[in-house]
């Protein structure tokens, strides 16, 4: 059985975020993920994550620039002194709420030059936390233009350049279907190299629910079959309020025969 990580970012957004935690608590989630924390005081939400026993277990880099800016820029060349510093910033963070991922974004790039830069600081990265794990995710062109990181060709050729254990990727079945069109195809050919699953529906990106796009029953019980441990991110964005579209987390653990945390 999966276990369901609440996005934050996208979940229960009439609260703050704080209270956020404690939502996802109650609607029986079994831990958190935040993509870009930085606007709260990090104690806050240490100690909501300490009152609930939730973990926090994926933010983004880089800090909080991102909003109405760059998504990111770890392949922007001329860029490496701004990723190191704005990466330790992050990895604070991560190491206050002792998030167990870091999603790096690459920004908008292109080209050899691009490639040189990303593998080059993600090596950097790599080596100055090796202790914490790092992910890079292929996001589809057409939500992001000019996104570096769109595919799997790409981030499997970035995975083996850098070559470092604490660096995986990381697979939304939203933004693997734009990419792939075939989530299950694509989950048993990267599947190993995954270290943190996100879900979502398509074509709009709504609650992970059944559809002709994607049979989510299929791609849990593929999870379960490859040996998939790690958490499943709900990064999804609610059709109307939260806690009115959790039907598709009940019926996630009815079919297993488990019913959501007294």
């Amino acid at each position: 059985m999966p276990r369901f990580a609440a996005n934050l970012t996208n979940l229960f957004t009439e609260l703050a975020l704080p209270d956020r935690v404690t939502a996802a608590a109650e609607a029986g989630f079994d831990a958190v993920e935040v993509q870009f924390p930085y606007d709260s005081p990090a104690m806050e939400i240490r100690n909501a994550l300490g009152r609930t026993g939730l973990p926090l277990v994926l933010i983004n880099a880089p800090p909080p620039n991102y909003t109405g800016g760059t998504s990111g820029f770890a392949a922007v060349p001329g860029g490496q002194q701004r990723f190191q510093h704005d990466f330790r910033r992050a990895l604070r963070y991560a190491q206050t709420l002792k998030a167990e991922h870091i999603h790096v974004m690459s920004g908008a790039a292109w080209g050899d030059q691009a490639l040189d830069t990303m593998v080059a600081n993600l090596k950097w990265a790599c080596a100055h936390a090796p202790e914490q794990s790092l992910t890079i995710e292929p996001m589809n062109a057409e939500d992001l233009p000019g996104y570096f990181m769109c595919s799997f060709r790409l981030a499997m050729e970035v995975l083996e350049a850098v070559d470092a254990p604490n660096l995986s990727l990381q697979f939304d079945t939203y933004h693997v279907h734009r990419i792939t069109g075939d989530v299950l195809a694509s989950w048993t050919r990267f599947g190993a190299h995954v270290g943190h699953v996100q879900v979502a529906g398509v074509p709009d990106q709504g609650e992970p629910d059944e559809g002709a796009e994607i049979d989510f029953a299929a791609f849990y019980a593929a999870l379960g079959a490859s040996g998939y441990t790690g958490w499943v991110g709900a990064d999804y964005r609610p059709r109307r309020r939260t806690s009115e579209g959790l039907g598709w987390l009940e019926a996630a653990r009815a079919a297993e025969g488990l019913k959501r945390p007294a």
